[in-house]
């Protein structure tokens, strides 16, 4: 298996959501062997000395389908058994300014 944490990886797409305090990051990457993946980057500023302090997380390909399952339960069973009475629209894209989103692709060499 390819060491995908090597510099070597040519970032293609993000899409970067500010949500409060905290900016996450979701990157898909390339190796050169033109393997994907996407790491998903959580961004905060730290108080005590104003640098950002991120935590990050490898999502490979063959990980994609059961990472997203699990996520669509986890948040299901939030959304119907523990807040059915929450509603969560009013936090939905299109009640926000998009200015501060940004989404890029950048060309394939």
């Amino acid at each position: 298996m390819e060491d995908y944490n090597k510099n070597e990886s040519q970032e293609i797409f993000s899409k970067k959501i500010r949500a409060g305090k905290r900016t996450y990051f979701f990157d898909v990457k390339s190796t050169r062997a033109k393997d994907y993946f996407i790491t998903i980057t959580e961004s905060k500023k730290s108080f005590e000395d104003g640098n950002y302090v991120k935590h990050k997380i490898f999502l490979y390909k063959e990980d994609f389908n059961k990472f997203l399952e699990a996520l669509n339960e986890t948040i299901g069973h939030i959304k119907s058994d523990l807040m059915p009475d929450y509603n969560f629209d009013e936090f939905r894209p299109d009640n926000f300014d998009h200015a501060e989103d940004e989404t890029f692709i950048s060309e394939k060499s």
